[in-house]
């Protein structure tokens, strides 16, 4: 089974954009299911679409299973069966040997920036970068499905 580990932070003001590797990609999202144990993401991310499921997190890991899709269909699905789309520009940062993905986002979530590593094991050691603020992997809030039905700028 693949699982996801990840954990993610908020980012502290934009300073961390002077450690962007200018590697960035537009990000547009959204959800066929959004229950709290699995959630069904279709996305587009760039010129690639891709159907992801993921199961219920324990911790800061979860069963994830991503496929590609053609884009047109990704769009498609996007259009036809999503409602409260996630734009976001990820931006590729590498500190200390770890890359770090730095999420922008705009539209109803525009003003949140957060950032994730993504590790390979629960016990996997990393250091924060300074502009790595409060630790959210854990805060419902902060996921991705969650952010659809009660986006940033609601709260």
């Amino acid at each position: 089974m693949a699982v996801e580990i990840e954990h993610k932070y908020l980012v502290l003001e934009n300073i961390w954009d002077k450690e962007v590797a200018h590697d960035h990609m537009v990000i547009r999202q959204g959800y066929l299911q959004t229950d709290p144990n699995k959630t069904i993401r279709v996305r587009t991310k760039g010129p690639q679409g891709y159907l992801t499921i993921k199961g219920k997190a324990v911790g800061a890991s979860r069963p994830e299973f991503e496929y590609e899709i053609p884009v047109e269909e990704a769009n498609e699905l996007l259009n036809h069966f999503c409602t409260n789309l996630i734009d976001k520009t990820r931006y590729y940062v590498v500190y200390e040997g770890k890359t770090w993905e730095v999420d922008v986002f705009g539209g109803l979530n525009e003003g949140l920036v957060v950032a994730e590593i993504e590790l390979s094991s629960e016990g996997e050691t990393y250091s924060l970068p300074s502009w790595a603020g409060e630790n959210v992997t854990t805060d419902m809030r902060y996921a991705n499905s969650n952010l659809t039905i009660n986006p940033f700028s609601m709260w």
